[in-house]
């Protein structure tokens, strides 16, 4: 599931329909607004993040708005807390050469 998430946020194009979307729901074509592309290609995007479960949709009547799933989010965190336990030793290593290479 990891690699889903990381492989859609891999492209800028769904980076950005991320981003818009991070700061609140909209139907396909106000996503597009600004964008050079077609709208096949929005709900190829769409799908490829709704797959990952970082999107989710949802209908009202003949519209259909997207926003951020917060059920990907957490898997992004679950995944980033596994590794937050090495940074703060991993960047005392990296002081402690740095100021070596200083001297």
């Amino acid at each position: 599931m990891e690699h889903d998430i990381f492989r859609a946020l891999a492209d800028p194009t769904r980076r950005t329909i991320f981003e818009r979307l991070a700061n609140g729901s909209m139907n396909a074509s106000a996503l597009r607004q600004g964008m050079d592309i077609s709208q096949p290609a929005m709900s190829q995007h769409l799908a490829v993040l709704r797959k990952a479960r970082l999107v989710r949709e949802q209908r009202e009547g003949r519209f259909v708005n997207y926003e951020v799933d917060p059920d990907g989010l957490a898997l992004i965190v679950q995944w980033l807390a596994k590794y937050r336990a090495y940074w703060p030793t991993r960047i005392d290593a990296l002081k402690l050469l740095l100021k070596d290479m200083d001297q």
